[in-house]
């Protein structure tokens, strides 16, 4: 009986082992050395001083590669993809437009309620007819950027410069990617929900995907662990480390619907996974299919711009020239990168902090394009 109880054992044992090594073969089918190699001649070349890579496809992980260090110094902590990095404008598709989802699922707003609805000092110089949807297609009129930082402003100065400013062009005329449009829509989300970015986002994205390393502001104990962004000579005169690089959303406290969040890699994989899998995360809604469908198509031919998220242009895309024509994704600043390929189920997370010691390290604009279609290639192979 015992003997016959340890045949059973052995060969449930012997079936699990199979199943374990049919996986690690499958994963090992693709080759990622190509991608691997451009990463570690990237930071060679400094293009940035490290990176968390990771591949994901089909409900799973298939490659992951974090190296190089926080800063060139031999002496810097090594990148790994716990690694914390300053998100800069993925914050506008990881919180903002997420939350502009959410709220309408909630029927708290709608795309083509007027901004003035919720703020009704926003309607001057030209502004009365500018809709959500606007803010979200980047073709309200608002400029791109304005330098606030440097002046005698507080939070509320700021803020109400944006509200007060004039038209650059005619609303729905033309796109110009917008930070003012961003953080007014970050503030109408405040105002119809009745918290603060940092705890909607906290309460209704992190805390439901488990995303235990994102957030606004680090806590003191964490700013070790997060990369360095740059030495500013601009306006704070220190390296920035666990604070965010953006001036205005550093203005803004930290807590702005254009920049802010902090993150890794392996956080940004559960937030892809929830919209790879049509707003769905661990058997839990996190956002409508229908809406998030919505949010991540091209919306016309004037540009690339889907709501809130880009999409992949024909030519000059930072996604490179072999994702599929539905693919979608964002960038930020300060050197991260996400990017989807729904027809072949799979998105990219790429986190750098290329803008360590200073932003005017450009090299990354042709980098990402090269990164994207190493990848395409390897899994094609």
């Amino acid at each position: 009986m015992i003997l016959k109880r340890n045949i059973f054992l052995f060969v449930i044992a012997l079936f699990f082992l199979s199943c374990i090594n049919a996986q690690e073969k499958q994963d090992k089918s693709f080759n990622f050395s190509s991608v691997d190699e451009l990463v570690t001649t990237a930071i060679s070349e400094k293009v940035f001083p490290g990176a968390s890579l990771l591949i994901w496809q089909n409900g799973k992980v298939i490659h992951k590669n974090s190296c190089g260090r926080f800063t060139y110094s031999s002496n810097s902590s090594v990148i790994t993809d716990e690694s914390i990095f300053d998100l800069a404008s993925l914050t506008k598709v990881i919180v903002t437009t997420t939350a502009a989802m959410i709220c309408i699922d909630r029927n708290l707003f709608s795309l083509g309620d007027k901004v003035v609805k919720f703020i009704p000092e926003f309607g001057v110089n030209g502004k009365e007819n500018i809709t959500i949807r606007n803010l979200l297609l980047h073709n309200s009129g608002l400029i791109a950027w304005r330098k606030f930082y440097g002046r005698d402003l507080d939070e509320y100065g700021v803020i109400k410069e944006i509200y007060e400013s004039s038209l650059e062009f005619e609303t729905g005329t033309k796109t110009v990617y917008s930070d003012l449009g961003i953080i007014t829509l970050g503030k109408i989300i405040e105002i119809v929900t009745g918290l603060k970015l940092n705890e909607f986002s906290e309460k209704e994205i992190f805390i439901p995907l488990k995303m235990t390393s994102t957030f606004y502001n680090p806590p003191d104990s964490l700013k070790a662990f997060c990369a360095p962004t740059e030495q500013d000579i601009h306006w704070r005169n220190r390296l920035l480390q666990g604070e965010v690089h953006d001036e205005t959303a550093a203005m803004l406290g930290g807590v702005a619907g254009h920049a802010g969040v902090f993150s890794t890699a392996n956080d940004l994989v559960k937030f892809m996974t929830m919209i790879m899998n049509k707003g769905i995360f661990e058997n839990k809604k996190i956002l409508d299919n229908n809406i998030l469908e919505i949010f991540t198509k091209k919306q016309s031919n004037q540009s690339s711009r889907a709501l809130g998220w880009d999409t992949k242009s024909e030519k000059g895309s930072s996604a490179g020239d072999l994702f599929s024509s539905n693919s979608f994704g964002h960038t930020g600043f300060t050197g991260t990168s996400i990017w989807a390929d729904p027809k072949r189920n799979l998105f990219v997370v790429f986190l750098t902090n290329r803008v360590y010691p200073s932003r005017d390290n450009t090299k990354i604009i042709s980098f990402r394009p090269k990164l994207h279609n190493a990848v395409i290639k390897s899994i094609s192979e």
